[in-house]
């Protein structure tokens, strides 16, 4: 998420030219969704990740092909559902095997859809989305199998949504340093905020939930307070270098999905590394 540095903004809006309104309500509904689906049956939360990363799958092909870079759409959803299935039935061999398998898919895949003239790019590209966001997106699933994997996987969503929070609060109250030409409106007040929750709601959420220590969940908030505003720069890079504003409209407020799964996706391998040798 964008922060939005201290000034005046237009009346009725956001320092970031998002609409705020629309960008909590659909937060909250985005919010309740994962947490009802995640309490009732895993398998339906399961669904609920193949929706919302195959809708960041297509925002991503569809924004390459701004810039004629052809990625082929079936084989990568195709992918990304084998390996999100595969991580959760079979575990991290059917993970890896999966991205293997499609990885040769869509170089065969290309091979015989248009010709040699761009190849090497096209491929790269269509090896980039089965990277970012289907294989990153996977390891959600391994969170998900352990008998308190709707702990864990709550930890992870909450932790990373704190960062949000507290990087968007503290740039409205306090945002003045910038931090990074690649994304003006972050500011290292916004930084602060974001460690700031991270390291409350990780350290609260690790030993209400798991039973662990401060230390540990403190360790994980520090963690995805970093990732997390990686991950916002690293979509920040690849919108800049497409020349696009947002990868989506899906979300009033928020744009496209991928513009909420970027820093979703850079924090979550950590999150279940930690996760799994804590506990």
């Amino acid at each position: 998420m964008e922060e939005p540095t201290a000034g005046t903004g237009p009346s009725g809006g956001s320092r970031t030219g998002r609409n705020l309104p629309a960008a909590i309500a659909v937060g909250v509904g985005l919010g309740a969704l994962v947490i009802v689906s995640l309490f009732t049956v895993k398998e339906i939360f399961l669904a609920v990740v193949l929706g919302a990363v195959g809708v960041g799958v297509v925002e991503l092909v569809q924004a390459f092909a701004t810039r004629d870079i052809k990625v082929p759409m079936i084989p990568v959803l195709a992918g990304m559902a084998a390996m999100i299935c595969g991580a959760y039935w079979g575990g991290p061999g059917w993970l890896v095997g999966s991205f293997a398998i499609f990885t040769f898919v869509v170089l065969i895949w290309r091979m015989f859809a248009a010709g040699t003239d761009g190849y090497v790019r096209d491929s790269t590209a269509s090896v980039f989305t089965l990277v970012y966001p289907a294989l990153l997106a996977a390891f959600v699933a391994l969170l998900l199998q352990p008998d308190d994997g709707h702990y864990r996987v709550l930890i992870f969503v909450a932790v990373t949504v704190a960062s949000d929070i507290g990087g968007y609060a503290a740039g409205v109250l306090f945002g003045r340093h910038k931090m990074s030409i690649i994304s003006p409106k972050k500011t290292w007040e916004g930084f602060a905020g974001s460690v700031l929750a991270c390291v409350g709601v990780g350290a609260w959420l690790v030993v209400w939930l798991m039973g662990g220590q401060i230390w540990q969940g403190a360790l994980i908030g520090a963690l995805v307070a970093v990732l997390a505003t990686l991950g916002d720069l690293i979509e920040s890079m690849i919108k800049r270098d497409l020349g696009i504003k947002d990868l989506g409209s899906i979300l009033p407020g928020h744009g496209g999905l991928m513009d909420r799964l970027d820093s979703l996706v850079a924090t979550l391998i950590p999150v279940y590394v930690l996760l799994s040798w804590f506990f």
